[in-house]
């Protein structure tokens, strides 16, 4: 579907439009969320909070760029914001929806996935929260460096660092988790 269309139609009073964007967007934007304050309730909130505060605001919207990288903006400076006013635990997340439909020949293939994404998502948890939103941004969701840039407000080289260390640090957070 194209979105900018949609956004049109979307501002001309189709308002049951936007239900589109939280279908194709919410799961990232949740991840996101959670990788700031590390709290899957409040992330929930957070991406909520997002999700309405771009509905009122997408007459703001440039139709020069994705509307992702505007929502998950969005999403990234609200949860910074909830962040600063309110103390977080953490807890545990998959980011990734796996895939709940097995057959005979898939079901090994099925658990050695869920194995390696709750590994990843382990070695994830232990790495500073810039670090591993930057990781998620780039691999996960496939966000080239000049999005990431727009969605964290950081400079390009300054992503391109963290990118690099963060990097570093998961491949020596999986070697040890890996060799216990």
């Amino acid at each position: 579907m194209d979105e900018k269309l949609l956004i049109k139609d979307i501002l001309k009073g189709n308002t049951s439009a936007f239900s589109y964007f939280d279908y194709a967007y919410q799961d990232m934007s949740i991840t996101i969320a959670y990788r700031v304050c590390n709290n899957m309730q409040d992330a929930e909130d957070i991406t909520q909070d997002a999700f309405v505060k771009a509905f009122h605001n997408l007459h703001t919207f440039r139709l020069d760029s994705k509307f992702s990288t505007w929502l998950y903006r969005i999403v990234y400076n609200t949860a910074i914001t909830h962040t600063r006013s309110t103390f977080y635990t953490s807890e545990y997340v998959d980011y990734t929806e796996i895939n709940n439909q097995t057959s005979d020949w898939n079901v090994i293939d099925n658990i050695e996935n869920a194995e390696k994404k709750e590994t990843l998502n382990k070695a994830l948890e232990k790495l500073p929260k810039d670090s591993a939103l930057i990781l998620t941004l780039f691999y996960l969701n496939e966000n080239p460096i000049k999005e990431v840039v727009q969605i964290t407000g950081l400079s390009e080289a300054n992503v391109k660092v963290k990118l690099h260390r963060a990097r570093k640090q998961l491949a020596n957070i999986l070697t040890v988790m890996l060799n216990r």
